[in-house]
């Protein structure tokens, strides 16, 4: 488990890119906010999260099985990951963010990533506009 990525990892690389070809700037995993998130667009008051289908669960994923050796183990933590998940959008979206969670396996179809990212960020961006005051 030391070898697994927490940062720069190949989903993660991936939907940078594609946020690159948008335009849109962004700054990576700040520490102060809760569950250091991916990318931050601090302006448009959104982050999104790169999540590993196995390490976060993606529901319904072939990817999020439970290995069968030492599946108590297994269990007990891969639950851990997505209660503090779920705690950790739960805060941001508290605090005003908007949050985005991007499964690895999301990552293999890039037009439709692209497509999510685009919806993502521009109506973020809408709503911000449509928030100031005159």
């Amino acid at each position: 488990m030391a070898k697994v990525k927490s940062k720069d990892s190949k989903p993660e690389r991936i939907v940078r890119e594609e946020v690159r070809k948008l335009g849109v700037g962004y700054r990576l995993h700040r520490r102060e906010l809760p569950g250091k998130p991916d990318l931050v667009f601090s302006g448009r008051r959104a982050v999104i999260f790169c999540h590993g289908c196995f390490w976060h669960q993606h529901p319904d994923c072939r990817k999020s099985t439970i290995p069968a050796t030492n599946s108590e183990f297994w269990q007990s933590k891969l639950r851990r990951n997505v209660e503090r998940d779920a705690q950790n959008i739960a805060d941001l979206e508290a605090a005003g963010w908007r949050t985005l969670v991007v499964w690895e396996c999301e990552t293999k179809n890039p037009d439709a990533l692209s497509v999510k990212l685009r919806e993502f960020l521009c109506n973020s961006a809408d709503s911000a506009e449509s928030r100031r005051p005159d």
